[in-house]
């Protein structure tokens, strides 16, 4: 098959199909989504307690993280003026439309939203009279049935279709879009899943929601590219991906272990000593299934509840009375470096991380050249 080509996403040209995903707390923040713009890709930042560091977080979560939104864009534009650079801002989001609308006025070139569905998102981003929005909008489905869902809202309602889809499949990190039970069928949720999962079945999904897509396409007479997620660490996983159908990928594990990643160096090397045996499914204090890094949080939190000292108005839906520890000091421990203390979350490939290597050796390695 022949190279990779450009991904192109309305008007907006990106030499290379590869979208860097969006990881919080601090995970991809400016360095990391800087550093993939300039290589060619997609850069993007994640929205999740963006302003951890400013000094009014613990006091204005919400304040804090909508000034650090331009703050992050305007340091990764600077790192790549003419690359493509969005954030990734979860629809669970306490003030969610807040943040959608911070990252327009500040200048994002996309916004791909999950973690719920964002069946109201180009209400926040409308498009001009030509039909094209200046930053683009892009929901993340992980099944025909939620692709569906969210076309036709924006279609009867706004009359519009997204400018990019992303499919997160069952072997991505964090937050999952599946159920404990659709991960057991897929054969996701256990140490051998190299073994166990059913790529065929996830694929037959991916195709679906393909065909679903092209209807609308033939709707509206616009392409819509479409990019998969999940388990994507090689250029074979890259071009498997893109005979399916699909315009590109969305990548984050394999960028964690890179000298530009915003994570500290002990985030980094947590991925690099761990064994496959070593990441699991857990339940987060929202409910849903994530992935992450067996470590001695997990173990305690299994054992006793650890009771939030601090709310920092991260989710809307959150009984901070019942959770059984706050996701936002756990996360926020990761970023600073106290990863015994802290949540790891990471995709399904993450044991695989040797050493630490530069952002432009990972595009080359996805794209199929190095050396």
């Amino acid at each position: 098959m022949s190279a990779p080509k450009p991904l192109k996403i309305g008007d907006i040209t990106v030499q290379k199909p590869v979208i860097q995903g969006g990881m919080g707390v601090g995970i991809s923040l400016s360095s990391l989504a800087g550093a993939v713009a300039k290589a060619g890709g997609v850069g993007i930042i994640s929205t999740a307690q963006i302003g951890f560091r400013e000094p009014d977080f613990k006091e204005d979560p919400l304040k804090a993280n909508l000034r650090a939104i331009k703050k992050e864009l305007d340091k990764a534009r600077a790192a790549a003026p003419d690359g493509v650079i969005g954030f990734n801002i979860m629809v669970a989001t306490r003030q969610y439309p807040l943040y959608v609308k911070a990252a327009v006025q500040a200048g994002a070139d996309l916004i791909i939203s999950g973690a719920g569905l964002p069946v109201s998102l180009p209400e926040y981003v409308p498009a001009g009279a030509d039909g094209q929005r200046r930053t683009k909008i892009a929901p993340i489905v992980s099944s025909a049935k939620s692709a569906s869902v969210i076309c036709k809202m924006w279609d009867r309602k706004y009359q519009t279709v997204p400018d990019l889809v992303v499919i997160e499949g069952p072997l991505a990190g964090g937050h999952l879009g599946f159920s404990t039970e659709q991960l057991s069928e897929l054969g996701a949720d256990t140490p051998d899943r190299d073994k166990t999962y059913r790529q065929d079945l996830y694929d037959e999904e991916i195709r679906k929601i393909l065909q679903l897509i092209r209807q609308y396409e033939e709707k509206y007479q616009r392409k819509i590219p479409v990019v998969s997620a999940g388990g994507i660490y090689t250029h074979e996983d890259v071009m498997h991906q893109l005979e399916l159908g699909v315009d590109g990928v969305q990548v984050a594990t394999r960028f964690v272990t890179t000298r530009e990643c915003d994570a500290p160096d002990a985030y980094k090397q947590a991925y690099i000593r761990a064994k496959k045996e070593d990441i699991v499914i857990t339940k987060s204090p929202v409910g849903m299934p994530g992935r992450a890094i067996v470590n001695p949080f997990l173990e305690q939190v299994k054992k006793q509840r650890q009771a939030p000292e601090h709310c920092y108005q991260c989710l809307e839906h959150c009984d901070r009375a019942s959770i059984p520890y706050c996701i936002t000091r756990a996360l926020v421990n990761a970023a600073e470096g106290d990863v015994d203390h802290a949540l790891l979350f990471c995709g399904s490939n993450a044991y695989r991380a040797e050493r630490i290597e530069t952002v432009q050796e990972v595009m080359d390695a996805l794209m199929g050249a190095e050396g």
